[in-house]
């Protein structure tokens, strides 16, 4: 699936199944939400937080799905096709990041890398 092909999946579900769009910040809101969501389940697993009873049966990919249904919606209500935003956000990255992290030693392999 493209990311045009999700944007136009997600429109005719939300006209369908979902009735109408949650207005923009209420969709704000549930996209922190969801990002907290997210954020709650990667330090369990990949940091130093136990898990907890509520965390049970939660997915990272359910939770990063859930994350990008958001801000599909709110790319749709905004108008912005995310195709051509990934695309130019490429290019900055490009121009402005060419040799920035090659030249950065922090990035030089050494995971145990702190510098105060």
């Amino acid at each position: 699936m493209t990311i045009q092909q999700a944007q136009a999946q997600v429109d005719e579900w939300i006209k369908t199944v979902g009735v109408r769009y949650f207005n923009e910040l209420t969709n704000l809101g549930i996209l922190m939400e969801e990002v907290g969501e997210l954020s709650r389940l990667m330090v369990r697993t990949y940091g130093e937080q136990s898990f907890k009873e509520s965390d049970k049966g939660k997915e990272i990919a359910d939770e990063m799905a859930d994350v990008l249904w958001v801000l599909i919606c709110l790319a749709n209500q905004t108008g912005v096709d995310l195709t051509s935003a990934l695309q130019r956000n490429f290019e900055k990255k490009n121009i402005r990041d060419a040799e920035r992290h090659r030249n950065n030693e922090k990035l030089d392999g050494d995971k145990n890398y702190h510098k105060l």
